[in-house]
């Protein structure tokens, strides 16, 4: 790990909220090798189970999943036959998500993997540290939810102009 005294709070925050979120993906991963998903595969699927008819976007926004990534997702589990898209009633260019009755016994076993990750990291916590950290960590969410996005990087005139040179060619 680090030398944690050399570092200042917010440089240890910031190395060991990664280290714990990596080592719990691992962890849960390892558990649910069986089915075989990745976290954010089981978060998808979960969250789906709990938001049945949301759009694609939507439910992007619900699991913070980014949308190009839940595209994939959500191939992968019609693939399997865990989810599917379904005709919207209300608009006949639009899909909504559901899943599939053979998913059931799936998000079953997802919340069964969560329990026994979590009731492992948490060894040595107690009821009243949980519910503190749980509330620390949904204000930091927060906060970082709500700060302005960070301006993309500005791309230099040279490859401005190779960018355009180029499109003008294939056309």
């Amino acid at each position: 790990m680090f030398d944690v005294a050399r570092m200042d709070p917010h440089q240890h925050l910031c190395f060991l909220l990664e280290e714990v979120a990596r080592l719990y993906s691992r962890r849960f991963e390892e558990r649910a090798r069986e089915m075989p998903l990745t976290l954010t595969q089981c978060k998808a699927l979960a969250v789906l189970a709990n938001c049945e008819g949301v759009s694609q976007a939507r439910l992007a926004q619900i699991s913070e999943v980014d949308p190009a990534r839940l595209v994939r997702i959500l191939d992968r589990l019609e693939a399997v036959g865990w989810a599917e898209r379904r005709s919207d009633p209300h608009d006949r260019r639009a899909h909504v998500l559901a899943i599939t009755e053979s998913a059931k016994p799936v998000v079953e076993r997802v919340w069964e993997i969560v329990r026994e990750t979590s009731t492992k990291a948490l060894m040595g916590v107690s009821s009243d540290e949980l519910h503190l950290l749980l509330d620390v960590f949904e204000r930091v969410h927060a906060n970082l939810l709500a700060l302005e996005p960070v301006a993309p990087e500005p791309v230099p005139a040279c490859h401005q102009w190779l960018a355009h040179k180029s499109l003008r060619t294939v056309r």
